[in-house]
């Protein structure tokens, strides 16, 4: 009987300590830098108006949707269909197949 506690206690351990790696490891801060456009006016992939940023991450390209205040006030910028080469800090979130970065900082690349 004090195996089997012992045993169910080691495994909610673990589920614990794993669950809680796993939530750090997805607020932790990224810098990625690639081409912003509007996902409805530049891609057409989109019903409305939202900054997206494509860059190529270990050789694959990733398209980031943007999110929060940074991203509000860059996107007058590249909605009317232009492109801007930018850099973009923030924390990286997945859902539904579909890559969000929270944007803290957002810096145009000087050509």
């Amino acid at each position: 009987m004090n195996k089997l506690k012992l045993t169910i206690a080691l495994l909610a351990g673990i589920a614990v300590t794993s669950l809680t790696t796993t939530a750090f490891a997805a607020d932790k801060e990224v810098t990625v830098t690639g081409d912003a456009s509007c996902a409805k006016c530049a891609l057409h992939q989109a019903d409305k108006c939202q900054t997206v940023v494509k860059a190529t991450v270990t050789g694959k390209e990733v398209c980031y949707n943007l999110t929060g205040k940074e991203a509000k006030a860059f996107h007058g910028k590249i909605c009317s269909g232009s492109t801007e080469k930018v850099t973009v800090t923030g924390t990286v979130s997945e859902k539904d197949g579909k890559q969000t970065l929270n944007a803290t900082k957002i810096e145009e690349v000087k050509k």
